[in-house]
C-alpha cells in the first residue's frame, strides 16, 4: 500500500501539469449543469412543458439510458454501466489533458474539458438519482428531438471542437 501512494502522488502532480489549466471549464460546465437541473427538477412538473418558443420548450424528463434513451428499458444494470463508463472516460480525459502541452492546443484542450464536464455532470445525476435529468426540448410540429441538458450540450460542443481541431488544427511541434 505504501508503494501505491507515491504513484498516486505522481499521477496527481501530472494532472496539474500540461493543459490541465482548462479544468476550470469542466468545473463551470458541472456547476451550470447541476444548477439548471436543480432548478428544473425542483420547480417543474414532470412531463409538463414550458413553451419558450414555438420550437423550444423546457420539459422535465428523466432518462435512465444513454443518448437518445438508448438502453433506457434495460432493467437497471445500465445505471452502473454508464457510471463506470463515464468515470473511465473522465479519467482518460484527465490523463490526456495532463499529457497535452500547456500551450498550442487550446481548441483540443477546451473540447476535452467540455466533454469531461458534461460526462461528470451526467455521472453525478446517475449516481444520485439513478437517471439523468433532461429538460431542453427542441421540436417542429409533431417531430421532437430527444430532450437534453447542459451536460449533453457541452459534450456535443466539445466533440465538435475535437473534430474541428483534428481537421483544421495545426500541430505546434511541426513548426
Amino acid at each position: 500500500m505504501s508503494k501505491a501512494l507515491p504513484s498516486i502522488g505522481r499521477w496527481l502532480a501530472g494532472v496539474r501539469g500540461g493543459a490541465s489549466f482548462w479544468l476550470w471549464l469542466s468545473a463551470v460546465v458541472i456547476g451550470v449543469d447541476q444548477f439548471t437541473k436543480y432548478l428544473v427538477d425542483s420547480s417543474f412538473e414532470y412531463g409538463r412543458p414550458l413553451t419558450l418558443h414555438p420550437m423550444l420548450d423546457f420539459t422535465l424528463l428523466y432518462n435512465t439510458g444513454a443518448a437518445f434513451s438508448f438502453l433506457s428499458t434495460a432493467g437497471g444494470w445500465q445505471r452502473w454501466f454508464f457510471i463506470a463508463l463515464g468515470v473511465a472516460v473522465s479519467a482518460l480525459i484527465l490523463v490526456w489533458l495532463a499529457r497535452l502541452p500547456a500551450r498550442g492546443h487550446s481548441m483540443l484542450a477546451a473540447g476535452l474539458a467540455l466533454i469531461l464536464g458534461g460526462a461528470l455532470g451526467n455521472v453525478i445525476d446517475r449516481a444520485l438519482y439513478g437517471h439523468v435529468i433532461d429538460f431542453i426540448s427542441v421540436h417542429y410540429e409533431t417531430w421532437y428531438f430527444p430532450a437534453f441538458n447542459v451536460a449533453d450540450s457541452a459534450i456535443t460542443v466539445g466533440a465538435a471542437l475535437l473534430i474541428i481541431d483534428s481537421v483544421f488544427g495545426k500541430d505546434p511541434s511541426a513548426e
